[in-house]
């Protein structure tokens, strides 16, 4: 039945819509594949996680004739976690994530993600065996496993090979990285977006262009400024200089100088699509430039921030080539240290736990994006505020 609701003029055709529906949900499935895939693998036995049968892949034989597997019951419950888990998050976590100011807002976010972690792994490795346990007994053969199922792997990568302190090094330089683009970026965006200038327009221009060059000329630039900087430092700070090469305040540097040009761009456009209108009014109520700019233009401009927090946080945490040739061994970042497991004699036990270090790193953005994902679809159409 036709959508009477859509104009004559702007309904497709039904083979168009069925050519365009099944080209998305095509694009949908081969997106999907590669993340379903090592997802699989790395909660099999490295025999089954690197079996040629894509069917040992997804049910885990040999991980289950090892005593390691979920009954029908341990399924059911954990989708019935993840699905609470989702619904606690978004009815009473959310509509907490409140405050008047940026700094207010972004502790909210922040108690909300650990608040929405915390729950779903009270919820999975407390709650659930907890309560499938005594199930299971009463079923009998029915409460046996039968899906392959092993978490071992994540085991040796966050406590054996201690990954957390990569992940705390991930957050150190991600967060820097964040802070300093968007302090910067909104400050330089707001001036740019109300400057009449044509120099400030092509300085971000060529600004740009350096943004285009490749990482590793960037850091070839700042290596032996690094390396020497306890000699630079030395006049300044005494015999206490510090050496910057290996730490993440060298990094840091590096992705802000990388990405600053980008940030401030997209930031200059969201305030331009904000009404000057609003700053004049601001001024006759007696507020000073920067008042404007803190009380009135910046709880509009809250989404755009959001969406260009989200790229620069992506920018640093998934950064290879710089953190691999800044950071030393233990001031390492998750993505290097990756790779890490590949440098060495390599066995199949390495890879298997490889692929959930890997995996490990994406849940943080499922959840970033799940929790954001009001504020960027509303900083991508954030040209509506403007009229």
């Amino acid at each position: 039945m036709a959508d009477t609701s859509v104009p004559l003029a702007m309904r497709q055709p039904v083979s168009l819509r069925l050519a365009s529906n099944v080209f998305l949900l095509f694009w949908l499935l081969l997106a999907a594949f590669p993340l379903v895939w090592v997802l699989a693998m790395s909660f099999k036995s490295p025999v089954d996680a690197f079996s040629s049968s894509a069917w040992a892949v997804l049910s885990g034989p040999r991980t289950l004739a090892d005593g390691n597997g979920l009954s029908i019951v341990d399924i059911v419950l954990g989708i019935a976690v993840a699905w609470g888990a989702i619904r606690a998050a978004t009815r009473w976590l959310m509509p907490m994530a409140a405050g008047e100011g940026l700094a207010q807002k972004a502790f909210s976010w922040i108690v909300v993600s650990l608040g929405f972690a915390l729950l779903f792994i009270l919820g999975f490795f407390v709650a659930l065996p907890w309560v499938a346990t005594p199930i299971e007994g009463l079923l009998g053969p029915l409460g046996q496993p039968i899906l392959g199922l092993t978490t071992q792997h994540y085991q040796s990568v966050w406590v054996e090979n201690a990954f957390y302190e990569n992940f705390r090094n991930s957050m150190i330089v991600t967060f820097g990285v964040v802070t300093v683009s968007l302090t910067v970026g909104t400050l330089a965006g707001y001036g740019l977006a109300r400057s009449g200038s044509t120099l400030a327009f092509w300085i971000l221009i060529i600004a740009l262009v350096f943004r285009a060059l490749p990482h590793s000329v960037l850091v070839a630039g700042y290596l032996p400024v690094f390396i020497n900087s306890a000699e630079i430092l030395r006049p300044f700070l005494g015999e206490n200089a510090p050496t910057l090469y290996g730490q993440p305040l060298a990094v840091i540097a590096v992705l802000v100088s990388i990405n600053q040009p980008f940030t401030i761009w997209m930031l200059r456009s969201f305030f331009q699509n904000i009404p000057h209108e609003l700053d004049e009014s601001a001024r006759v109520d007696g507020c000073t430039h920067f008042q404007a700019f803190r009380w009135v233009i910046m709880p509009v401009m809250w989404p755009g921030i959001i969406t260009t927090g989200l790229f620069s946080f992506l920018l640093a945490y998934n950064d290879f080539l710089v953190t691999s040739l800044l950071l030393d061994a233990s001031n390492q970042t998750m993505v290097p240290a990756i790779a890490g497991y590949f440098n060495r004699e390599t066995t199949t036990t390495d890879q298997v736990e490889a692929i959930a270090a890997a995996v490990s790193i994406t849940a943080p953005l499922f959840l970033l994006v799940m929790i954001f994902q009001r504020q960027i679809v509303s900083g991508l159409t954030a040209g509506a505020v403007k009229g």
